[in-house]
């Protein structure tokens, strides 16, 4: 399962991202309004995590911009305190629920279930492509000969490219969304674990094929 989360204070992030992590879900984080929305516009997410203050946007902002381009993304707001009127202003512009610092992890952890558990009613977890198809809960890949469970980075992968097919995406989008910018891995691990995938398609019997452009990225294409 996917999140956003958008936290500026940067210790929390990575302490909430790491937590997260462990306990199964993958996670992007950035640090301001104006990155959250861009993300949100771009990627399909399961669930975001939005604090209300933020730099360049806060988070009722992003949530309202979200709102407004009819995207029903379960989303859990992040407050203050003492910010009783923007709770409820969120609530209002169509936040599930909202979380007040400071919070127990476990508490955390239970809202997200909570509202993801309730979007999962209505939108489905499958992806498919082909005689392909991807559970984005079980991070099983799944074609009539058979399942193979994906490993955490190989799901993101999949994922990206079931959710954009015949579309490049760059090396350096895989990087920068999965391993993030402080990542000290090499650029070739991209390579590295397109491999894996094909190796999995091929045992699939897929139809389609990850396909492999200089200059332009990979793509998930219809044939061999």
């Amino acid at each position: 399962m996917r999140l956003l989360l958008a936290e500026d204070e940067r210790e929390l992030a990575n302490a909430l991202e790491a937590i997260l992590k462990h306990h199964g879900y993958s996670v992007d984080v950035v640090y301001n309004g104006a990155d959250a929305i861009d993300y949100l516009a771009s990627e399909n997410y399961d669930g975001a995590v939005l604090d209300i203050m933020m730099p360049k946007a806060d988070g009722l902002t992003v949530l309202k911009t979200v709102r407004d381009g009819e995207n029903n993304i379960p989303i859990l707001l992040l407050t203050a305190l003492s910010e009783i009127d923007d709770r409820v202003k969120g609530l209002d512009l169509g936040a599930d629920d909202y979380l007040t610092k400071p919070f127990s992890m476990k508490e955390l952890l239970a809202r997200i279930r909570a509202m993801t558990r309730r979007q999962s009613v209505v939108t489905s977890n499958i992806l498919t492509f082909g005689n392909i198809s991807l559970n984005r809960t079980t991070y099983e890949l799944s074609s009539p000969s058979g399942v193979l469970r994906l490993a955490n980075k190989e799901f993101q992968m999949m994922e990206m490219l079931m959710t954009h097919p015949d579309q490049y995406i760059s090396t350096e989008l895989f990087m920068q969304r999965i391993w993030g910018y402080d990542s000290e891995s090499e650029i070739n691990v991209v390579w590295v674990y397109i491999s894996y995938l094909r190796k999995k398609l091929s045992s699939l019997n897929a139809e389609l094929t990850i396909k492999a452009t200089r200059n332009m990225g990979y793509t998930l294409s219809l044939g061999k």
